[in-house]
């Protein structure tokens, strides 16, 4: 049991890295008008969020700790698919480019949320 859940936090961690990589290169592509920058800023911002409190939450000292930094990953998953959808239905951003962007966040967010679900015994 132990180690499905390590594989489980290991698989999720290199998919949250390998999905902030691919937004910052993503973002790198975004025309940077004042919108455009005001926008990249954010979703920079967000989108890095998500795997730094995840990173916390592993060195967490407690399972309270643990729940509230995977907490805090999942608002930012859930910010970046906001400015996700406005680059893509704002035509600052291409709906291709955007879209297995926007997937992935939408899964790793599930992902979390079940994950909190689960440790607030509500699953």
């Amino acid at each position: 049991m132990k180690n499905e859940k390590e594989k489980f936090k290991i698989e999720l961690k290199r998919r949250i890295y390998d999905w902030i990589i691919s937004l910052i290169k993503f973002l790198d592509k975004i025309p940077h008008d004042i919108v455009g920058r005001t926008i990249v800023d954010q979703l920079a911002r967000s989108g890095t969020s998500v795997g730094a409190n995840y990173i916390e939450a592993q060195a967490a000292s407690s399972k309270k700790d643990f729940t509230n930094f995977l907490f805090y990953s999942l608002k930012s998953a859930n910010e970046s698919k906001f400015w996700l959808a406005i680059l893509r239905d704002s035509g600052k951003a291409d709906k291709a480019s955007v879209d297995p962007l926007l997937r992935e966040a939408i899964e790793i967010s599930n992902i979390l949320g079940s994950s909190i679900m689960t440790l607030k015994g509500r699953k």
